[in-house]
């Protein structure tokens, strides 16, 4: 199965690469799953159900959250009647919605997408994501009903997420961090067979500061002092994620990329 992951859209921009450039590299690249992590896409805070709508009609087969999961406030309901939005596994367990679920590629083809949050350096403590995501794969194991194993690990601490990587090493064909929007260099495949980046990065403009608007960043280190709300920066956006390629029999990784499309940081395709 060839499945595409993309990090943390990231505004008006994020949502304009994705419509423009999603529908075109499903076809170039004979994709047959997306992800999609969208819990920036709404002007850098949360996920709106008219942002989401966008997302799935680019392409996306499914989208995560994270921590701003309900940032827009007609989340809280929209999930409910969307299967496809996960939010994470271990958030407030009166949260709506959920944070783990089955698809079907257009094979029909069976793909496990699961998300959880991190705890190191996050603003308010959520559940053990270990215990979390561990539940999650007993009910699910590799290479049984599901063909292929998604685990989004949005958290801050790179250490944390090599760690959910290893701890899910055998167990999920892909784990990879979103939330900092920074990508990282360490895409590899687990002795296990499970994929692993510690960051997919964003899908964003990068002449920013980490997808804002760089002047009232900047003002803050410097100075210390806040004049403005940040807005997310809307020049030329890069698509940032991986591309993993897995076994349908084993669920297990045979190949991984890490991906830019356009904007600045334009990379080869897979």
């Amino acid at each position: 199965m060839r499945i595409l992951f993309l990090g943390d859209v990231m505004g008006r921009a994020g949502r304009r690469a994705i419509s423009e450039t999603l529908p075109q590299l499903r076809q170039d690249w004979r994709l047959d799953f997306v992800v999609v992590n969208g819990e920036n896409a709404s002007n850098g805070m949360g996920l709106s159900d008219d942002h989401a709508k966008l997302l799935f009609e680019a392409g996306a087969d499914v989208v995560t959250l994270g921590d701003h999961a309900f940032d827009q406030k007609s989340m809280l309901s929209y999930i409910e009647g969307e299967p496809r939005i996960i939010r994470p596994v271990n958030y407030a367990k009166t949260a709506p919605g959920r944070g783990a679920g089955l698809f079907s590629d257009r094979r029909g083809r069976k793909v496990l997408v699961c998300q959880v949050l991190g705890q190191v350096f996050m603003k308010r403590p959520f559940d053990d994501p270990f215990s979390a995501v561990d539940q999650v794969l007993r009910r699910h194991p590799m290479g049984g009903q599901a063909q292929a194993i998604i685990v989004d690990v949005h958290c801050e601490a790179t250490s944390e997420k090599m760690g959910m990587g290893h701890f899910c090493d055998g167990r999920a064909s892909l784990v990879v961090g979103t939330h900092t929007h920074v990508p990282t260099a360490d895409t590899q495949i687990l002795p296990g067979g499970t994929a692993f980046q510690s960051d997919a990065g964003m899908c964003g403009d990068y002449l920013s500061v980490i997808g804002m608007e760089k002047t009232e960043p900047m003002r803050r280190f410097v100075t210390g002092m806040t004049k403005t709300r940040f807005t997310p920066a809307d020049g030329d956006a890069t698509l940032s994620g991986v591309f993993v390629e897995t076994d349908d029999r084993t669920g297990r990784a045979v190949q991984v990329r890490m991906v830019r499309n356009g904007g600045r940081l334009q990379q080869a395709a897979p």
